[in-house]
């Protein structure tokens, strides 16, 4: 299933000026020197021994199970060059903006309180620096899906929807059944 968390940490990746390691003792490695040298807290992180951490640091072990694979991989992916994920953040917070390609059900209600069937509709449009930076606060502040989902769907209906205040003022945009999403800095 399609996530928008999952999909804004995708797009900040695309701006990543060095591939993050690929091997599981690269990645081992990787985290044990972001946590000081130290393998216990890297093995608390990942729910296995100490000892564990230490084979895959000394390439005694080379192949994880796919648990502790896809573990490995997202918790390298979270640590991997934060000043870059940091300045693409703020580039699309504040200048730059984000583009989204969409495919969901969009339902909506009126001023009147009338509503339109939801339909499914295929967008893809640049959103404000504005837009882009609730979103990113968003994520940051620990946001479940369903509110990223709600802030993407203001987004969405003021830009797209609302042609930012020139229409269909008190237009509501409800974002369901989100088929696919993309979003590129």
């Amino acid at each position: 299933m399609v996530t928008v968390g999952e999909e804004l940490d995708k797009a900040v990746q695309g701006a990543f000026t060095r591939p993050a390691p690929k091997s599981a003792g690269a990645q081992m490695r990787y985290l044990v020197k972001k946590h000081g040298g130290r393998t216990k807290p890297v093995a608390e992180l990942l729910g296995i021994s100490q000892r564990t951490v230490e084979r895959y640091v000394n390439n005694q072990i080379k192949s994880p199970r796919p648990h502790l694979a896809d573990r490995l991989h997202r918790e390298v992916r979270a640590r991997w060059q934060p000043q870059i994920r940091a300045r693409a953040k703020q580039a699309a917070a504040s200048a730059n903006g984000i583009m989204i390609d969409v495919q969901a059900r969009f339902g909506y209600t009126a001023a009147g309180k009338s509503t339109d069937q939801a339909r499914v509709r295929h967008l893809t449009l640049a959103l404000h620096p504005q837009h882009a930076a609730r979103l990113f606060e968003a994520r940051e502040a620990g946001a479940d899906e369903d509110d990223l989902l709600q802030v993407a769907a203001e987004a969405l209906g003021e830009t797209y929807f609302r042609d930012n205040g020139r229409r269909a003022h008190g237009l509501e945009v409800e974002l369901k059944d989100l088929v696919d999403l993309k979003f590129e800095l």
